[in-house]
This record gives structure tokens, C-alpha cells and sequence, in this order.
């Protein structure tokens, strides 16, 4: 097996990504936009749809104006694994274009960039296992599938 390999490259936020790896991700709506549940549901639903095909979701929350997600992408070929960009694009693109079906706003729906953060160790997964649930307030849907 081939050792784990670090990329690392910047937009407006610097990316690391490391082959194997867990991460803690957070991405926003455009400018606070509030989507309402309907909007949300296609957001979980866009999260849930590759899971367990390009990537595992440990546990994940949908909120007004953004998402958290803990998850691990998995292996695309032999020796290469689904990138964060590829998998965010497809979760941000579609959802994006589905909402259009329940939402009044027209234009941008999600930021371009994303937080994202490599889980270096159990200690910080189980950080990050913990803080997403209790970071959404009672109405919101939390995914656990750890």
C-alpha cells in the first residue's frame, strides 16, 4: 500500500488533504441565505445521496444557513480517493439546483469555499462527533450514521 499523500493548495481558505483522512466540514449559504425545510431536505438528501459510495458520513446537520458534515472520502480507484472538491461540488451543485424547485430566490445559493479541517486523531473526531449535534437547534434533522 502506498503511503498517504498531503495536498495542499489556497483560494480564499488554504485546503489539506490527506489520503485516508477524516474531515470537519462546514459550508454556508450565499450572503446568510435562509433556506427553508424544503431546501433543506434536498441539502440532506444531496449529502446522503454518494454515501457509502464516494464518501462516508459519520454524522451530519443541515441548518438555516449552512451545513456541518463529519465524514471520510473512500477510494475512487486503487490508489486514489474521491477529492474534497469533487465531492463538495457535487453535494453544493445539485442541491443548488434542485432548491430552485422550492425556493423563491433566484442567483448564488452556496459560497464558493468551504471550512474544512483534517480529524487528526480520536480525540478530535470525538470533538467533532460531539459538537456537530449539539450545534443545531431542536427543529433541525441531525444525519448519524457513525
Amino acid at each position: 500500500m502506498e503511503e498517504a499523500r498531503l495536498k495542499i493548495y489556497h483560494r480564499m481558505l488554504p485546503h489539506w488533504e490527506l489520503d485516508g483522512a477524516s474531515y470537519f466540514i462546514t459550508f454556508n449559504t450565499w450572503e446568510k441565505l435562509e433556506l427553508n425545510p424544503e431546501a433543506r431536505e434536498i441539502v440532506l438528501n444531496s449529502c446522503l445521496f454518494f454515501n457509502n459510495q464516494r464518501y462516508k458520513i459519520f454524522v451530519f446537520v443541515v441548518m438555516i444557513d449552512h451545513v456541518h458534515l463529519l465524514m471520510q472520502p473512500l477510494l475512487k480507484s486503487e490508489n486514489e480517493y474521491w477529492s474534497l472538491s469533487s465531492i463538495m461540488s457535487s453535494i453544493k451543485g445539485y442541491s443548488a439546483k434542485q432548491m430552485a424547485k422550492v425556493m423563491k430566490h433566484i442567483g448564488t445559493v452556496w459560497q464558493d469555499e468551504r471550512y474544512d479541517r483534517i480529524v487528526r486523531n480520536e480525540q478530535d473526531f470525538q470533538a467533532y462527533w460531539q459538537y456537530i449535534p449539539h450545534s443545531a437547534p431542536p427543529s433541525v434533522t441531525i444525519g448519524n450514521y457513525g
